[in-house]
């Protein structure tokens, strides 16, 4: 059987297998995509991608409930949430439609000394292998192959195992676009093909999103054909809250924070680091308020929570919660596991020699800390082997920058979540990874940055 499979997490169905490609067939692939980076690339414009990149933000906005149901199926994602994924999408790939002329325009270098100019002119590497998971499969796919395919790099994608359906529907938009054949090219590809894939001469760099296991597997088969990557991996957020004039809105959006996607996000808040004269309140409001979130079928449009994304991902999970709590945490929850459905929950109680401690829990659930001051805080919120997003909420604004400024992450918003948006760029350092996606950021990542000297 094919490991490329919709299994409806609702039902626990399979609804459909797809074939994984053969070896014949990967080998044609790799070589359209090099073709059409040596004559497709080099003979359209920056513009004439851009405007193919607009049409398929359009086709996203056209087929948008037809891709949002898809991925309700395969991943159990609410319908609500899935439309605004897919809506989300067509934004990122028109912003970078929008602003490729300015992110790829020559860059005039002031000359110390000597006659004559200097430039940087960005240009295409080559064919690049894209890497992504299941929790979100339009927008993951958007913010990689949107600037590259402006900048001229064809992209191979590769799917998660889950989502075989979504993959098809997105390369089929790039098709009726009018990007030609090998531009963007979908392949259900082994895991020992993609080794093959990175290896490749041909192929001259590699994204990924998802495990930091497959982060690690990926990376180092990179490291050894001397290929560039940019690693999205796992994270494990703080939320901290220091100070609030009101705090049942902090807690509203501490629960957004934690239960958006199911739970199952990198960049989702799932530590709550609060101080000492805020916590019982905190902990009683926002734990009334998780719990009380409906859990449903993803069809339903008052279901905010649907099942986790596989029983496999249920399960792992009710290992980690049951771990905690053999550890010493304390548990309170909105009811038991039914399948792939997982029941909201928060734990307390979580010292340091906790398994939990240092986990990335994906799914609804939250851990709650409390402090004692700034420092104790700060020290928490980086006491985790990841550093990918934060959040931050404090009335003093001159409290806002020092901590900001003291948080080790790539990204950490103040006073606000759900704020990500086409031109910020997402990434993290430690284990959440490295390098920058979305923003002038993201279309910097896979460039020639050929300098250009003339003399006079």
């Amino acid at each position: 059987m094919s490991d490329y499979a919709v299994v409806d997490p609702t039902t626990g169905e399979t609804v459909e297998t797809y074939p994984t490609i053969t070896d014949e067939a990967l080998v044609t692939a790799i070589a359209q995509a090099s073709e059409i980076h040596r004559t497709w690339s080099r003979s359209t414009s920056v513009g004439d991608r851009a405007a193919l990149i607009s049409r398929v933000a359009d086709l996203h906005i056209e087929r948008q409930d037809a891709l949002a149901a898809i991925i309700a199926r395969e991943m159990g994602k609410p319908l609500g949430d899935a439309a605004g994924e897919v809506a989300f999408s067509a934004a990122i790939y028109q912003f970078y439609a929008d602003n490729a002329a300015e992110f790829l325009a020559d860059e005039p270098i002031t000359l110390m000394g000597g006659e004559g100019s200097a430039i940087v002119r960005k240009s295409p590497l080559g064919v690049l292998l894209g890497i992504m998971p299941w929790n979100f499969p339009y927008y993951q796919v958007a913010r990689f192959a949107g600037p590259n395919l402006i900048i001229g790099n064809p992209v191979l994608l590769k799917h998660a195992p889950q989502c075989p359906e979504s993959a098809a529907a997105i390369e089929q938009i790039y098709f009726d676009a009018g990007f030609p054949v090998g531009a963007y090219t979908n392949i259900y590809a082994t895991n020992d093909q993609v080794a093959d894939i990175i290896a490749n001469p041909i192929v001259q760099g590699v994204s990924l999103t998802g495990s930091e296991r497959a982060g690690a597997a990926v990376a180092e088969i990179a490291g050894r054909h001397l290929k560039k990557v940019v690693l999205e991996l796992g994270g494990s957020d703080p939320f901290i809250l220091l100070s609030t004039d009101d705090l049942d809105a902090v807690v509203e959006s501490a629960v957004v924070a934690r239960v958006d996607n199911c739970g199952q996000a990198c960049n989702a808040a799932k530590r709550f680091i609060v101080m000492d004269h805020l916590y019982d309140e905190f902990v009683a409001k926002f734990t009334a308020a998780a719990l009380a979130t409906k859990v449903g079928n993803p069809t339903d449009p008052d279901t905010t929570i649907g099942p986790l994304s596989s029983l496999a991902a249920a399960e792992r999970l009710a290992g980690q919660v049951a771990a905690a709590v053999a550890g010493g945490a304390t548990l309170v929850s909105a009811g038991e596991r039914s399948g792939a459905f997982f029941p909201p929950g928060v734990l307390t109680n979580v010292g340091r020699d906790n398994p939990s401690y240092n986990e990335e829990l994906f799914g609804p659930v939250a851990i709650i800390h409390k402090v004692s001051s700034e420092a104790e805080a700060i020290d928490m919120a980086n006491d985790t082997p990841f550093g990918l997003g934060s959040y931050l909420f404090t009335t003093d604004p001159i409290q806002a920058a020092r901590v900001a400024d003291a948080i080790q992450a790539g990204m950490v918003y103040v006073n606000i979540v759900g704020a990500d948006s086409p031109e910020l760029p997402f990434g993290g350092i430690k284990r959440s990874g490295s390098g920058r996606e979305l923003g002038r950021w993201g279309a910097d990542e896979f460039v020639n940055k050929k300098l250009i000297r003339t003399g006079a």
